[in-house]
């Protein structure tokens, strides 16, 4: 069906409740009509190296069904509940993917982003009560599995750990050479440590045991990990399913190749990529270990799109970015769209992506406790660039204010908090932590999402701003608190303030301001080497930190960040345009009701203003010219 306007969204909402739609009651259901109908279709392709001609492994959709089946009966093997988790601490490969639907199936699977630090991880598997962890054997150029064996050791409820080793992918003499420089592989935990391949092949391809009789909690999403206790997103059968109705209903058909190298351990490939390309038939390709991180990923891209004749490419502004340092070498004829998330994609490199790719690019919006999938820009409507589209049917977007403690539905084109209603919202429940929960909710319906917008008269989302207190990086988010404390750390810091800085390639990037005690000497530079020891994750190292005469402040003493953010704005704008030889500076950044901060500029001679657009244009935040 057509989707060009809020209006096709209502219409097909209209259509019928969606109580009231034909749609399977759990995921192994979902997956099993799928394999029904395309039993010799492609389902997923994955290969270990990123060259256009590298060995690849592909599953049709009965092969997939059927590897599925196996690990979700070697996971109940273990005696293991539907209420019990399986923790997954993998990066991208057939494997993963199987993992992920099986352990879903069987339990609540768990995927826990790799690239944490031991002891954060360790803190997922303790907050969850994982049993069962599925990992990498020990491998080059790899540390997953020595983090993951330091964190089981310090997870008491892991009782099992199923290891994957990725030689399998490799053809020789590249897999013969593994086994003599493979890092000895790690112990010193308690948990039985076992071959995932090996286990699972003893397993039936049918289930041998009753699938879920309906909705239920499958899938724990953590949405950090940066700091002792995260945050942990209850996912459920139905919303899982409902962000696969939408990518089936709105994009993806069976004849469709999706290029996704993204991580399995995030919503936006696990939910709206993998589930919809279940429900649809679609075929997914994750290339290499790292997707977009891989080596030799950006390189090749254009070329493995010919491959594999794709039509699709998931995507983010980071990744977007990158590519367009490359030149475009190969036949791109089947590859109509690209779906791009995470962040808001500035102007210029919109315009410059579709101009040398032929692409239309479609931007949507999603987060982890809202199971994803929330709007989308209309593939086949018009597109407002920074905005993030009209609302997918049966979701129920509302931006509202708080009024004497009330909340107060904003009027069109007033910002206020985005707050959101869908089948993906399990309200009163989005944390596995009750009291996380509590205050998260508008009515006990409207999940606020922390971040600001408003709604135009044509239905459209734009996003101004947010009211939680995060730092986006190319998608990831990083809590300025640890920053923050780290920096608090220092004999000589009085008070500290972390925010995040414009940048062209990732978003944001994360930078500090501190005020020193009386009599500090510290410089920027001293604090920047002491945040490399004592801020624990390395994505939320300030990239620049300032010392000034006295942090701005509200009434009641606490850092008024919004002064200290048009600070950043000014800074690196500046910087950019006097990098660029141009005749024009930021004299001073507003905050617009519509628009959000809004740096002006004022000419320093005969501006070239076509030359500043192009170089402000890679940020996201927009510009003007002052009165």
């Amino acid at each position: 069906m057509g989707f060009t306007s809020r209006q096709d969204a209502l219409d097909i909402q209209n259509e019928m409740p969606w109580e009231a739609r034909d749609r399977p009651a759990t995921l192994y259901k979902m997956l099993s009509a799928t394999a029904q109908a395309f039993p010799d279709r492609p389902a997923l392709s994955y290969q270990l190296l990123s060259g256009p001609t590298d060995k690849a492994q592909t599953l049709t959709w009965q092969q997939f069904h059927d590897q599925c089946c196996q690990a979700a009966n070697l996971f109940r093997s273990l005696k293991l509940a539907e209420d019990d988790v399986i923790a997954l601490v993998l990066p991208n490969c057939v494997e993963t993917a199987v993992a992920t639907i099986g352990g879903a199936i069987a339990g609540i699977v768990n995927p826990v982003n790799p690239l944490l630090e031991p002891e954060q991880i360790s803190a997922i598997l303790r907050e969850t009560g994982a049993k069962v962890v599925v990992t990498l054997k020990a491998f080059p150029k790899t540390d997953i599995a020595q983090k993951t064996a330091e964190a089981v050791r310090h997870a008491p409820d892991v009782h099992t750990v199923y290891e994957i080793d990725l030689n399998r992918y490799l053809t020789p003499p590249k897999s013969w050479i593994v086994p003599l420089v493979r890092p000895k592989n790690p112990t010193g935990h308690h948990a039985d440590v076992l071959d995932f391949n090996k286990a699972m092949a003893g397993q039936s391809k049918t289930l041998t045991f009753a699938d879920s009789d309906g909705d239920r909690v499958a899938a724990y999403f953590h949405t950090g990990g940066t700091t002792g206790m995260p945050k942990v997103a209850q996912h459920k059968y139905s919303g899982m399913i409902y962000n696969g109705w939408i990518g089936h209903t709105l994009l993806f058909t069976e004849d469709d190749n999706v290029m996704c190298p993204l991580p399995l351990f995030h919503v936006f490939a696990c939910h709206v990529i993998l589930m919809a390309c279940i429900k649809s038939g679609a075929h997914v390709v994750f290339p290499t270990p790292a997707g977009y991180r891989g080596e030799g990923v950006f390189d090749n891209f254009w070329k493995l799109c010919e491959r594999w004749k794709i039509s699709f490419v998931i995507t983010v502004p980071t990744a977007v970015s990158a590519l367009m340092q490359r030149k475009v070498d190969a036949d791109l004829s089947t590859v109509k769209n690209a779906f791009s998330g995470s962040a808001p994609m500035p102007m210029e490199l919109f315009t410059r992506f579709e101009s040398a790719t032929g692409m239309t690019v479609i931007e949507g919006y999603g987060l982890t406790e809202a199971t994803c999938l929330v709007s989308a820009n209309p593939p086949e409507g018009q597109k407002k660039v920074g905005s993030v589209g009209v609302p997918f049917p049966y979701t129920d977007v509302r931006i509202y204010k708080v009024v004497d403690e009330q909340p107060v539905e904003c009027d069109t084109d007033e910002v206020g908090e985005i707050c959101i209603s869908n089948p993906g919202v399990f309200a009163g429940n989005t944390y596995t932590e009750a009291a996380k929960n509590a205050g998260l909710y508008h009515h006990e319906t409207y999940l606020r999402t922390g971040d600001l917008g408003r709604i135009d008269g044509d239905g459209y989302l734009w996003i101004t701003g947010r009211a939680k207190d995060l730092i986006i990086r190319g998608g990831h988010n990083i809590d300025p608190a640890d920053i923050e404390e780290a920096l608090m750390a220092h004999h000589d810091v009085a008070m500290a303030g972390a925010i995040g800085q414009p940048d062209a390639h990732a978003g944001e990037m994360p930078c500090a301001y501190v005020e020193l005690v009386e009599g500090g000497t510290a410089t920027g530079a001293d604090l920047l080497e002491h945040c490399k020891i004592h801020v624990h994750e390395r994505a939320a190292i300030p990239k620049y930190i300032e010392v000034l005469d006295e942090l701005p402040k509200t009434a009641v003493g606490k850092v008024f960040k919004p002064d200290l953010r048009k600070q950043a704005i000014t800074r690196i704008y500046n910087s950019a345009l006097d990098e660029a030889g141009l005749a024009a500076q930021v004299t001073s950044v507003v905050d617009d009701k519509k628009r959000g901060l809004v740096a002006q500029l004022t000419r320093k001679g005969d501006a070239d203003e076509e030359a500043i657009g192009h170089v402000l244009g890679q940020f996201v935040r927009p510009w003007e010219w002052a009165e």
